[in-house]
């Protein structure tokens, strides 16, 4: 069983890893700079960092355009988060899509400069994401405010089953850098993003619901590192960043249709 310190601690290293909210120096003094136990607390951290851009959705949609509100939901998410995802997301859809082969799409992923395929990658995720959003608000803006809470944690646990699953596609590099999940870990952050994501979707449209909507967003994950494999052979801190934006926006999307 881990340890409620040991976890409180992974937890505050997890929130300053994905976004700038500021975290006491203490949590990290004696670390390794290693994140392969701490991975078992990002679902936790990606609901946490969530918490005030789902209540902003909240708050707004009850007054305000549900468009406008989640635009402000999402651009207040990307303040907190830094853009990390993304970026990553910019960059793997860059060096994915206009890669000839394996190295010369690493090439263009450590450019820092974004490309066309990035660009298109970049609005379709704001565009796909706002919109469902929106259309939840309008149904109820309190299902939009749980529906951005699963996503933030259920994208974050198949972040991690991507990380593992394959190897490093570099010698070097971020993900290299951090270590790979232990696989304690990375069972303990599905387990408590499938939990969470099942108890915010179902609190709202039902257990059935739920378990389809989780099964989508995991099966949207499951096919990116499919192709992740087959273009690069593994894995890089852009694709782990992308496979977190595909998830989410697949399960709003999901949602957003289903509702």
């Amino acid at each position: 069983m881990p340890n409620a310190t040991d976890f409180i601690a992974d937890l505050a290293r997890s929130v300053a890893f994905l976004s700038r909210i500021p975290v006491p120096n203490r949590f990290f003094l004696g670390q390794s700079g290693s994140f392969s136990r701490a991975v078992r607390a990002f679902p936790l951290a990606g609901v946490l960092i969530a918490l005030v851009p789902a209540l902003v959705l909240y708050t707004l949609s009850q007054t305000g355009d549900a468009l406008v509100t989640s635009l402000i939901a999402l651009s207040l998410m990307v303040l907190l988060t830094g853009a990390l995802h993304e970026d990553g997301l910019a960059d793997a859809a860059d060096g994915l899509g206009g890669g000839r082969d394996r190295e010369h799409a690493l090439a263009i992923m450590k450019d820092s400069r974004i490309g066309s395929y990035g660009v298109v990658a970049m609005l379709l995720s704001f565009s796909l994401r706002a919109a469902s959003l929106a259309a939840l608000a309008r149904f109820d803006s309190s299902l939009a405010a749980v529906s951005m809470l699963a996503a933030a944690c259920l994208s974050r646990s198949v972040m991690i089953w991507h990380w593992s699953a394959l190897p490093p596609a570099r010698t070097n590099g971020v993900a290299v850098a951090i270590g790979a999940p232990e696989r304690g870990s990375r069972n303990l952050a599905l387990l408590i993003g499938g939990v969470m994501g099942l108890i915010f979707i179902a609190s709202h449209l039902g257990i059935p619901v739920a378990i389809f909507a989780i099964l989508v967003c995991a099966a949207a994950g499951q096919f990116f590192t499919a192709f992740v494999r087959r273009k690069l052979g593994g894995h890089t801190g852009d694709t782990i960043g992308a496979t977190q934006q595909v998830s989410e926006i697949v399960l709003l999307s999901t949602l957003a249709l289903i509702a």
